[in-house]
C-alpha cells in the first residue's frame, strides 16, 4: 500500500476557490467518474472545531472509517462545505446528476 499526506493550512475560502481551479477541478471531475482502482480519501480537520472525510474507492477501513460511521455522500452530504456545515456557498466540482446520472433525492440518506 502506498499512502501520501498533503497537508494544508489555508482558509476554507481559499481551499474551496483552488478545488474549483483548472488543473485540480478537472482531474477531481475525472477521478470520480473513474478513478483506475486507485482508492483516495481527505479528511479535514477544521480548526474551530470537527472534521469531515471523504473516501472513494477505499478496500480496507482507514482513518474516520476505523470508528465514525459512513454516510453517503449524497444530498446535503455531497459537497465538502456542506459536510463541514460551512453552507455551501458554492457549487460542487461536479453535480450528483452529472456524477451519477440522477437524482440525489432518490438516494439521500
Amino acid at each position: 500500500m502506498n499512502i501520501q499526506g498533503v497537508t494544508y493550512d489555508y482558509t476554507s475560502e481559499w481551499l474551496l476557490k483552488w478545488t474549483r481551479s483548472g488543473p485540480h477541478r478537472q482531474w477531481w471531475q475525472s477521478f470520480l467518474k473513474d478513478s483506475g482502482g486507485t482508492g483516495f480519501w481527505h479528511e479535514t480537520y477544521l480548526r474551530r472545531g470537527g472534521m469531515e472525510a471523504i473516501y472513494d474507492d477505499v478496500a480496507q477501513p482507514i482513518g474516520f472509517m476505523t470508528f465514525a460511521p459512513l454516510v453517503r455522500a449524497r444530498g446535503p452530504m455531497f459537497g465538502a462545505a456542506a459536510r463541514a456545515e460551512k453552507g455551501a456557498t458554492t457549487d460542487p466540482v461536479i453535480s450528483e446528476a452529472e456524477l451519477y446520472g440522477d437524482s440525489a433525492d432518490e438516494d439521500a440518506a
